[in-house]
């Protein structure tokens, strides 16, 4: 890992769940779990975040929010999927105002499916987040290099 995956900056957003996520999200960042031990910060602004983290399906209410919120985070920029509303819309999957999971509004990178996933287990979907985001930013770093050599 390079020095920016060490220190990657992180947004929680609660798109429609149950909580039950949303709990286990924030056990994370208790010393129990200790998340920052990786370096990760917890941020409230999408202009600075790394990784999107988002929890819950999407309804007709929050599909623009999180593309504006997905818009609004520079590249490159990697989304991690908790619980398996955020997975495939879950239970509610059938609710007439559920159009499904994250990935029918905008890209996924990392699934970590659980009703209501596990601390371990978003610890892990997140450390593997930083090594997808270490891939986008070298080939970030490749494709421009290769324009400043003049597209050879």
């Amino acid at each position: 890992m390079t020095y920016l995956s060490r220190s990657p900056w992180i947004l929680h957003y609660d798109a429609s769940s149950c909580n039950g996520c949303d709990i286990e999200v924030l056990a994370c960042l208790s010393p129990l779990y200790d998340v920052e031990r990786f370096g990760i910060i917890n941020t409230g602004n999408p202009k600075h975040a790394d990784v999107l983290v988002i929890t819950g399906g999407i309804n007709e209410q929050n599909r623009e929010v999180v593309r504006n919120i997905y818009d609004q985070m520079p590249d490159p920029k990697v989304v991690v999927a908790v619980g398996i509303c955020a997975c495939t819309g879950g239970v509610f999957r059938e609710c007439y105002n559920v159009v499904g999971g994250i990935d029918c509004v905008i890209p996924v990178d990392v699934y970590v499916p659980g009703c209501a996933a596990r601390p371990e287990s978003i610890i892990d979907g997140i450390v593997r987040a930083l090594s997808v985001l270490e891939e986008k930013r070298a080939k970030g770093r490749d494709a421009t290099a290769t324009v400043a050599r003049g597209g050879e």
